[in-house]
């Protein structure tokens, strides 16, 4: 599988207007909530081979995303390690709540810097019962996260054709009914993660999406958590995970568009951003490849603002949202946010943020950091800019909205693992499929 991997590579808070005009329905849930550093979508992932950061899923920006690693391990000790941590995950006899969060917050983090298809292959069957009899149980709000969290790394190292269905009913019961917003949040894109990545059928997972829909829809209220930035957030996040997968989002598109522009009101920063990347998403995935009996492009070569001609590669095939001049005047206040009331670096994140999106819906083949600067060697627009170093290898260009939702989506399962797995891990590579150039190349010519 390596030699394989080489090959290919050589080649807070949300309030809408519609929340704050009704009264607070803010459940027992948030009353009981306590404060951990999962809990916060703004709490740090500079740190994720720290075993204390095992449970947390937030991601603070694109560039921090980016930034992730962790450290290569030459050795092989990781693996009797983790031999030791699934023989006392599948044994509960005489295991405390403390001892459980520490072997499962080992195991979450062997799994996140490691493949290990082969190492845990055998176990699954057995691991799988305890992680959910953590998760039914939950003792406690880490224990219930890093067991969640387990469950998806396991998914995306050993993949499976069945394991969604067996395991469906246990995590929508608790994004729905736990006491821990934490815990609603993680389970969240656990489900996403096993829809992908477990076996769900089409069908199911256009059902998760409405689901998931609906708690943007209700401000979190319809998972029990009512006006919870982090539980909006992280429906945003999955539901455009998930919309990467199926083919045509048309049916869909009205809906979800009215659900995310809503959203771009919200008090919250994440929120606001999730919701916008979901809007992008949908006018680029409004738009496909021109095929033969689409006719040549017109004649009359369209130009954009600056003279440049537009791509017509490829056409339009439904109309988005109907109110686009309303969206795109939303859309250009964000990216030029100034309110004092917003931290600097919340401003700096919607303006680089949204100024990506608006230029999406104004050109909707232009992806995330798309550059208009002239190349001087070959006269043409820079175009998108957005990068992954895959250690000495080459860099991954990230020019569709598409591969950045699954990026993001890879980055909260696998941490500063993310280049280990893209190598070593087949799954993984063929949920970003993209071929990557050597620095030295780029500069040629």
């Amino acid at each position: 599988m390596h030699d394989l991997r080489r090959q290919a590579l050589e080649s807070g808070k949300t309030v809408s207007k519609k929340a704050k005009s009704r009264s607070s329905r803010t459940s027992s849930a948030a009353n009981s909530r306590t404060t951990s550093q999962a809990g916060s979508r703004h709490g740090s992932d500079d740190e994720e081979g720290d075993l204390s950061d095992s449970t947390n899923w937030s991601i603070n920006s694109i560039d921090d995303m980016l930034a992730l690693d962790v450290p290569e391990d030459a050795s092989e000790s990781w693996k009797q390690e983790l031999a030791d941590r699934m023989e006392e995950i599948v044994d509960r006899k005489r295991s405390s709540a403390q001892g459980r969060e520490t072997t499962l917050a080992q195991y979450v983090h062997i799994l996140m810097s490691h493949y290990a298809f082969e190492d845990i292959q055998h176990k699954v069957s057995e691991l799988l019962p305890a992680f959910l009899k953590s998760i039914k149980a939950e003792n406690s709000e880490k224990e219930t996260c890093l067991a969640l969290r387990a469950i998806a790394l396991t998914l995306i190292t050993t993949p499976s054709e069945t394991i969604y269905d067996a395991i469906f009913q246990t995590l929508k019961r608790t994004y729905t009914d736990s006491e821990y917003r934490s815990v609603k949040a993680v389970a969240i894109h656990t489900l996403s993660a096993a829809a992908i990545y477990g076996g769900a059928a089409d069908t199911a997972i256009e059902e998760i999406m409405d689901d998931l829909l609906e708690i943007v829809e209700s401000d979190g209220d319809s998972a029990g958590a009512a006006d919870s930035g982090e539980v909006v957030a992280a429906a945003c996040e999955a539901w455009g995970f998930l919309a990467t997968s199926i083919d045509d989002l048309e049916d869909k598109t009205e809906m979800a568009m009215d659900a995310f522009v809503e959203q771009l009101e919200s008090s919250d920063v994440s929120v606001q951003v999730a919701a916008g990347e979901n809007i992008a998403l949908l006018y680029e995935k409004s738009y496909t490849e021109r095929e033969e009996e689409d006719g040549p492009a017109s004649g009359s070569d369209e130009e954009d603002e600056e003279g440049f001609a537009i791509d017509k590669s490829h056409i339009k095939r439904y109309e988005v949202y109907r109110q686009k001049h309303q969206l795109e005047q939303t859309l250009a206040q964000l990216a030029t946010e100034s309110s004092k009331r917003i931290t600097k670096k919340d401003r700096k994140t919607l303006h680089t943020n949204f100024a990506d999106i608006l230029n999406t819906i104004e050109y909707p083949t232009r992806g995330p950091r798309y550059q208009k600067a002239i190349d001087q060697e070959t006269g043409l627009r820079y175009g998108s800019r957005l990068t992954v170093r895959i250690h000495k290898t080459g860099i991954m260009k990230i020019d569709k909205w598409w591969k950045l939702h699954r990026l993001q989506a890879l980055r909260r399962i696998l941490g500063g693992g993310f280049v280990v797995h893209y190598e070593d891990n087949e799954v993984v590579f063929d949920s970003l499929p993209i071929m990557i150039a050597a620095p030295e190349a780029r500069r040629k010519k």
